[in-house]
C-alpha cells in the first residue's frame, strides 16, 4: 500500500538508491506499460522546484513512452531486488512481457506507473528534455559508453508526487 509523503521527508542517499540499487524508469501510453532499469540519475532542485533527471538511450523502447507522455515515474527498490531489475535492463519490452517474467506487478499512482515490489515512488512531470551533445562530452566517456552512437536523452521531471510503499 502506496501512501504519498513530502519529499523533504526523506531520507535517502541519492547515490545508493540510483546508482547502487537502481531504479525503474516507466511510463504508460494507452494502457500498456514499458519500464526500464537505470542506475544513472540526479536529484535536486531546479527552477524552484524539486526535480529528478534520468538518462534513455536513443535505442531503449522505453523512450517512446516518455517521449508520447508528459508524465514519468521513476521506482526504487531495495538491494536484494537486482536480480529481476537486471532481467528489466536486459530485455525489451517490444519482445514479450518482461514485467511479468520479472515478477513484478503494475500499480497506479497518481495514474501512473509504478511496482507494487518497490519501496519508492517518483511520479514526474516533463519540463525538459535535450539529447545529450556528443561534442560536449569528454571522450573517455565517448570512448567508455558511447561506441556506437547510442546517445542519451537527458529528462528533468518536476517531482509532482512521492510514495513510499508501507
Amino acid at each position: 500500500m502506496f501512501e504519498k509523503v513530502n519529499v523533504y521527508d526523506l531520507q535517502l542517499n541519492p547515490f545508493q538508491e540510483i546508482g547502487k540499487n537502481w531504479t525503474l524508469i516507466s511510463a504508460a501510453v494507452d494502457g500498456k506499460v514499458n519500464t526500464m532499469t537505470a542506475s544513472w540519475g540526479n536529484m535536486g532542485v531546479l527552477w524552484g522546484k524539486e526535480a529528478l533527471t534520468v538518462y534513455i538511450r536513443q535505442s531503449r523502447y522505453t523512450k517512446e513512452f516518455v517521449d508520447a507522455q508528459e508524465y514519468f515515474t521513476v521506482s526504487l527498490f531495495d538491494e536484494d531486488k537486482k536480480k529481476p531489475l537486471g532481467l528489466l535492463g536486459k530485455k525489451s519490452g517490444r519482445d514479450g512481457d518482461k514485467i511479468a517474467e520479472a515478477g513484478f506487478h503494475v500499480t497506479m499512482v497518481e495514474g501512473q506507473p509504478a511496482f507494487e515490489e518497490s519501496k519508492m515512488v517518483f511520479v514526474c512531470r516533463k519540463m525538459y528534455q535535450a539529447d545529450m551533445p556528443k561534442a560536449a562530452m569528454p571522450e573517455e566517456a565517448i570512448k567508455a559508453y558511447y561506441p556506437d552512437d547510442d546517445i542519451h536523452t537527458m529528462y528533468i521531471g518536476e517531482i509532482v508526487a512521492c510514495y513510499v510503499n508501507k
